[in-house]
């Protein structure tokens, strides 16, 4: 006979492991854990050796860093990898003996047997409940600017049907990863000393620049980025809409993603019109007259940031300027993936 335990509203009795809480993602989710329907779980945090012992936060509280063991698996519910795609790689055997169900940020997982690529806001947006893929294999939270466009463009298809649609991207060196963010950084301060460029990350000067591919020595490249977030796109719009013309660029910021995306409707349609369609769950409307969003505005905020204006040019041309915080719809889209999994996980053991 099976015994099956339900869960308490909050996450009381579910057990989370994050492994790799010490990157800018296992950051990010330990910072929004508290803040959500699983703010009461049992959070372990685990790391390699180096960081045995050291205190990592988990919103307001502090918890140490434990080996990444097998001991340290048994009981999980849910493992977060958070960790560099190679660490992930290495011990996912560890979460899988251990029965955890797996949702993975470290982009390591996708090609792995029964792997989803997962984006709850647009489950909801679809209002499509969970697809029975979502076991047994891991789950991949979606690219936050495959999630972005994702959502912008299933509202507009609500209001109208474009006839085409053309994004360009500019990503932030946080999608790198803490590595990223110190080679920007570093060539920033080397620029204007006027020192040579540390170029291990992006193989290119990416400080007071904007790239369209990378050096050759990059890995992955920008051309290898911009596939995945078409290739995310499609999988988690399940056949909705058509993958839009895509871009993807490389500014020199450190942190949010940006986005120019151009819209030719099949009839006019006014900005005020569009900009009310697009708004709602997760999406802000920022009003002519206000601060334009920006990465630095979308910082830390939960919602993306949009502005819509007319084509000057072609009068069913519409224009859309986004900023989102990718780290956190990273996040928060992870969460929401675990939700999917305690839901949906059969409970307690058969005796």
């Amino acid at each position: 006979m099976s015994t099956h335990i339900t869960h308490a509203p909050g996450g009381v009795g579910v057990r989370l492991a994050v492994v790799g809480p010490g990157t800018l993602k296992g950051k990010e989710l330990t910072d929004v854990l508290p803040e959500s329907s699983l703010a009461a779980a049992e959070v372990r945090l685990l790391d390699d050796e180096d960081t045995l012992g050291q205190l990592e936060a988990v919103g307001e509280e502090m918890t140490f860093v434990q080996a990444v063991a097998a001991d340290n698996f048994e009981g999980a519910d849910i493992v977060f990898f958070t960790s560099d795609p190679k660490f992930t790689k290495q011990n996912l055997a560890l979460a899988v003996r251990a029965g955890s169900g797996v949702v993975d940020l470290s982009d390591a997982l996708e090609a792995e047997p029964g792997a989803s690529v997962r984006a709850p806001w647009i489950d909801r947006e679809l209002s499509e409940g969970v697809p029975m893929d979502l076991e047994p294999g891991p789950v991949v939270v979606a690219n936050p600017a495959a999630i972005t466009l994702a959502l912008l463009l299933l509202r507009v298809q609500k209001l109208t049907t474009p006839r085409a649609v053309i994004a360009t991207v500019f990503e932030p060196a946080s999608e790198r990863g803490k590595k990223g963010l110190d080679e920007l950084h570093q060539q920033t301060v080397n620029l204007l000393s006027f020192q040579s460029l540390p170029k291990d990350v992006f193989d290119a000067q990416v400080a007071f620049n904007l790239l369209s591919n990378f050096g050759p020595g990059a890995n992955p490249s920008l051309e290898t980025n911009e596939k995945k977030v078409a290739e995310h796109f499609r999988r988690i719009v399940r056949g909705n809409l058509p993958v839009p013309s895509l871009m993807l660029l490389q500014a020199s910021i450190f942190h949010g993603h940006a986005f120019s995306i151009y819209l030719d409707l099949d009839q006019p349609i006014s900005s005020s019109d569009l900009g009310q369609a697009l708004a709602g769950e997760h999406v802000e409307l920022v009003e002519p007259g206000q601060e334009s969003p920006s990465n630095v505005s979308a910082a830390g905020q939960d919602n993306i940031l949009i502005s819509v204006r007319a084509d000057a040019q072609r009068k069913n041309g519409m224009w859309i300027w986004a900023a989102v915080d990718n780290l956190r719809v990273t996040a928060l889209n992870a969460i929401g993936s675990a939700e999917q999994l305690v839901a949906s996980r059969p409970r307690g053991k058969v005796q």
